[in-house]
């Protein structure tokens, strides 16, 4: 075993121990505690509240405010069962200054029992209006045998993310067992930082810091556990996002020591292409093709990330990376999230590489089975030098000859596993394919640093030249006549328009009825223009088809769903309308926007909304109002919305943070990074232990 190895694992956590050794943890419930993440004591002790109660104050029930939760203690006088639309438990106390009824609907007979005439309870719960007292509906309790408080009340009440099945007071029973383990058991969650970090900071003890979530005593600052900013909540959260920062290092360090293709430039191929383009490209452009071709050159794998704005030129940047590929005669994949982004992207290489004599493969999901036969023939015999699809190219039986480059577009809609999987295709005698990673959701500088330490960043940070700022503005859908009025007048100017129809309900099936709607109201208001329709429950042709159209000018206006919110691209749309625009994200609204304004024609786009408006939803329609940056508009987002939904749901979900938070942790970054070169220079063998107790298995992602 090795040093690393051997140290490692002196540093395992005793606290392994499985949750069915703990009392009251049966199969059942060790199943349930299994869908919250909980196998072991550690996953216990991590698994953190969300927010606390204070129960350590008694309320007199005659001062009990409706809706305001509060601890009563009082006296029962009676308990009975009623039928009546339903069976329920009905239960009255008193304290001497009122009296109140304690509701429940789920309850068995030694419940009813225990709640016996003279019986003393403490509860918790709400109170509000009944039909004679004040009453709670199923609030939590407990028997008091003499005058004594209840130990646990002599702390805030801690109130931890839950599922069926497993009520507060069991995982409050269970988390105690914990607590009690580790104030038993010495080393039962060894220290994994070492005393120079600790030392030259104001941070706590690993223990001293759990023990302080899990149990705050009742003089503890609200305000800071709540905003999550009290020293133990940070200390913790410091060493997640070191867990994460970690695993996304050691697996980078990894991927560095695989081997790739060593591609040469081509320059040949390259001013070929260049040449044949009825543009120039932008400094930016070139800069960062120039990154792209350097990594190229390294016999390990590229793991770049290329943010860019809407309308930035990414894409062809994209195709200079293939073509180098191609022409060293190897093969390129670019995969999309969606067969009309996917669509999009073919049809472009398909148009640039003709010139060349060369030609890409399509494959997705709709292909016919001879079709499909005949595409992976093509990729497993190198004939293809190039896919282009979905998902489908990384299903099992997709086999490449010699893939050199995997390119992925909009990387956030995808899980990661999806990428791995890609990944592998190119696994070849152990060489790994190059990755060029594309997101027109440009991510702040921090929150890359932070959830894709594995990559190497690229930004293009200039529109190509001619572009004009789409003029933006959010207009109340009582004015929906005056907004048809602009759609007629845009038309007649030789100009074309979408309408989108965005989620009114969580239902693709009503989102597309009601584009259906729209697109027969808005043809029988505007019976002089063609009107077209997508959304994404049409067939494939029927998509192509009113698509072509529109690119054709056949169509005028064309009514949709935010199916066409990436990878459509008209310059001679000049005007873009926004339905129930208050619903959508920033990303999607700037995404959407990101359809016009493709020409040098002034372009504007409406943004519908349906009043009241909330706070949040003002906000975010003032910022579309006011900046047309994507990196701007990226970073208003990440405060407004938080790192979640910037990087997508799956990426989100995957970074598994427990008690982090990237906005509000953001101040921890540089020392987080700082620690983690520390740890992977002077002390590897803490780095596994560490991921492992905050990540688990699930520290592979990063591979990709």
């Amino acid at each position: 075993m090795t040093r690393a190895r051997a140290s490692a694992a002196a540093f395992a956590d005793r606290a392994a121990t499985p949750v069915r050794y703990l009392r009251g943890v049966g199969p059942q419930v060790a199943e349930r505690l299994a869908r919250l993440g909980i196998h072991s004591v550690a996953d216990l002790l991590f698994h953190l509240p969300l927010r606390y109660e204070d129960r350590t104050r008694v309320t007199p029930i005659g001062a009990l405010r409706i809706g305001v939760p509060a601890a009563v203690e009082g006296e029962v006088e009676l308990t009975e069962t009623l039928m009546r639309h339903r069976r329920m438990l009905l239960t009255r106390i008193s304290d001497g200054s009122g009296a109140l009824t304690l509701r429940f609907f789920h309850f068995n007979l030694s419940q009813a029992a225990a709640l016996a005439r003279g019986t003393r309870l403490r509860c918790y719960g709400a109170a509000r209006p009944g039909a004679v007292t004040l009453e709670m509906i199923h609030p939590e309790y407990r028997l008091l045998k003499d005058a004594a408080p209840l130990a646990e009340d002599a702390a805030l009440t801690p109130i931890y993310p839950a599922t069926e099945g497993i009520a507060q007071l069991k995982l409050r029973a269970l988390v105690a067992q914990a607590v009690q383990m580790l104030d038993e058991e010495v080393g039962l969650l060894p220290e994994l930082l070492p005393p120079e970090l600790l030392d030259h900071t104001t941070m706590a003890s690993l223990n001293a810091a759990v023990r302080y979530v899990h149990r705050p005593p009742p003089d503890a600052p609200m305000a800071a556990l709540v905003d999550g900013s009290h020293p133990a909540q940070q200390r913790l959260a410091f060493e997640e996002l070191l867990a994460h920062h970690l695993s996304l290092r050691q697996l980078r360090q990894n991927a560095d020591q695989s081997r790739a293709y060593t591609i040469a430039a081509k320059p040949e191929l390259v001013e070929k292409f260049r040449a044949a383009l009825p543009f120039q490209l932008t400094g930016a452009q070139q800069r960062v093709m120039a990154e792209i071709f350097r990594d190229l050159e390294k016999s390990h794998p590229m793991m770049r990330l290329l943010q860019g704005d809407v309308g930035c030129g990414k894409t062809v940047v994209a195709a200079f990376a293939a073509l180098n590929c191609i022409g060293a005669g190897y093969q390129a994949a670019l995969m999309a999230p969606t067969e009309l982004l996917a669509e999009q992207h073919y049809r472009n290489f398909r148009e640039w590489f003709a010139p060349l004599g060369m030609a890409p493969v399509w494959l997705a999901g709709r292909l016919q089975a001879a079709e499909r036969r005949a595409v992976l023939e093509k990729l497993r015999s190198g004939a293809a030098a190039m896919a282009v699809g979905t998902h489908a190219l990384f299903q099992g039986d997709v086999a490449f000859a010699k893939l050199a480059l995997v390119i992925i577009d909009e990387q956030h809609r995808f899980g990661v596993h999806q990428r791995l999987a890609l990944r592998e295709k190119g696994a070849a005698a152990a060489v790994y394919p190059h990755q060029l990673i594309m997101t027109a959701t440009p991510i702040p500088r921090t929150l890359a640093m932070t959830a894709y330490a594995d990559l190497d960043v690229s930004a293009i940070n200039e529109l190509p030249p001619g572009r004009t700022p789409v003029q933006t503005v959010a207009i109340a859908d009582t004015r929906r006549d005056e907004v048809v009025a602009r759609v007629r007048f845009a038309c007649a100017q030789g100009r074309q328009v979408y309408w989108v129809c965005s989620l009114i309900e969580e239902s693709e099936l009503l989102q597309c009825q009601a584009a259906e709607d729209t697109a027969v109201a808005l043809a029988a208001a505007l019976p002089e223009l063609p009107v077209g329709l997508i959304h994404g429950r049409m067939r494939a042709p029927q998509k192509d088809r009113a698509m072509a159209r529109f690119k054709a000018g056949d169509i005028h206006l064309l009514v949709a769903t935010t199916v066409i919110e990436v990878g459509v691209d008209v310059p001679n749309a000049s005007l873009m309308i926004i339905e129930n625009a208050e619903r959508l994200g920033l990303a999607q609204l700037h995404q959407l926007r990101g359809r016009v304004g493709r020409g040098a024609v002034e372009s504007s786009c409406v943004m519908l909304y349906h009043a009241p408006l909330s706070a949040a939803a003002r906000a975010r329609l003032e910022v579309m109002r006011a900046t047309n940056d994507g990196f701007e508009i990226a970073r208003r987002d990440l405060g407004l919305r938080g790192p979640g939904e910037l990087l997508g749901t799956r990426q989100a979900g995957e970074l598994r943070l427990r008690i982090a938070d990237l906005t509000r942790d953001v101040s921890l970054v540089p020392r987080v990074q700082q620690a983690a070169s520390l740890l992977l220079q002077r002390y590897p063998e803490r780095v596994v232990p560490i991921v492992r107790r905050w990540l688990g298995d699930n520290g592979r992602y990063g591979q990709v």
